[in-house]
């Protein structure tokens, strides 16, 4: 449920910098649930559960985490016990939402993190007599713009699932299924640093046409193309996330030509990222490459997606987003093409801002390789 692997400093200036964020905001509180924004903050993991754990912060307020006396330990092992911050914890038969209302009682606008349900938000506004808004824009900040202690956890993840996609011709072969390819390399994904594995595709044939078919029975033949994408969270809880895409046997000399211009695409993505362009133009260069190679009705989605404590978390690499990058954000850079029935591609790097360009964190070959 926990986890501290920052110094407590690290997690204060993220408390008093949400806070001020808050204040510009024009919010009073913001109520955080269990999910990436409480484990950003304060070091607490776990999924939201009928029983209400949140920490409850703001202008003028000092940062309180509302939990279960069950898990009143666990809480404290983390920045919150190593910054002494108030705790006001309940047991079955108290109304937690009273707890938290007590925290605030003069606050008139109040936001709530997106993790948590409609179960704990329709109580609380109740309990608070307000319409509450989500705290997003708020919270996205911080989370937006990575440090260098983060940077370096991302760092160690791309190092950690590079080393996996560099074996995995030792497990892709005709004749196994999908599912035995995933087992041999989720075992991998811990043996190469990785505390969780969070995602294995393995999409053969016609499956990787499909950009989120997971693993299947399907016997892998002679010939196929096959999309394997994969990630896992390292100790300290930051991710990993990348795709490559192999051929068993030989590839088909046309589908060959058409990675090669998705190869070309992904590139040129990564090349139009530095601070001030925006997201969409980023964007724009993976798909202007692959438009002008008659494949841009085969890119069925963003180009890519931000990183850190989750898997998917902002900035969003997409069409019609004009948000301005800056130096510190991370984000993948992920160009597919697909075609139903047949077979699908992708291409996939982290990548962080720098002051004039980019850091490519994940560096295993990009072209189609044979196995």
């Amino acid at each position: 449920m926990s986890t501290t692997p920052f110094p407590a400093s690290v997690y204060a200036a993220r408390l008093d910098r949400a806070s001020a964020l808050a204040a510009d905001a024009g919010l009073d509180a913001i109520i955080v649930g269990p999910g990436p924004d409480l484990q950003y903050l304060v070091g607490v993991e776990g999924d939201t559960i009928e029983r209400l754990t949140a920490l409850v912060l703001g202008p003028g307020i000092a940062p309180t985490v509302v939990v279960p006396r069950m898990e009143l330990a666990k809480v404290r092992s983390t920045a919150v016990g190593e910054l002494g911050l108030a705790v006001s914890d309940w047991i079955d038969g108290d109304d937690a939402h009273a707890v938290v209302a007590d925290v605030l009682p003069a606050a008139t606008r109040v936001g709530v993190s997106d993790a948590l349900p409609a179960l704990h938000v329709i109580p609380l506004a109740d309990r608070l007599g307000l319409r509450l808004e989500l705290a997003t824009p708020v919270l996205r900040e911080g989370r937006m713009i990575k440090d260098a202690d983060e940077i370096a956890e991302l760092r160690r993840a791309g190092r950690a699932i590079d080393a996996v996609h560099r074996r995995v011709p030792e497990w892709l072969r005709a004749g196994r299924t999908e599912r035995e390819v995933a087992a041999d390399i989720a075992e991998a994904i811990i043996a190469e640093g990785h505390r969780t594995v969070e995602f294995v595709i393995v999409g053969s044939g016609p499956n990787g046409a499909d950009p989120h078919h997971e693993v299947s029975d399907r016997v892998i033949e002679d010939g196929d193309v096959v999309v394997v994408d994969i990630g896992g969270a390292v100790p300290s809880g930051y991710n990993s996330d990348s795709t490559r895409t192999y051929v068993v046997g030989t590839p088909d000399p046309a589908a060959a030509e058409r990675i090669a211009v998705l190869v070309r695409a992904q590139q040129a993505a990564v090349d139009a990222v530095r601070p001030g362009v925006t997201a969409e133009q980023v964007d724009a260069a993976a798909r202007t490459v692959l438009t002008e190679a008659g494949l841009g009705d085969a890119f069925l989605h963003r180009t890519g997606h931000g990183i850190g404590v989750s898997v998917h978390e902002e900035p969003y690499i997409a069409p019609g987003n004009d948000l301005v990058l800056r130096e510190g954000m991370a984000f993948s850079i992920e160009p597919g093409i697909y075609f139903a029935g047949e077979w699908g591609s992708r291409i996939e790097d982290i990548v962080v801002v720098t002051a004039d360009g980019c850091e490519r964190l994940n560096v295993a070959p990009h072209g189609l390789t044979a196995v």
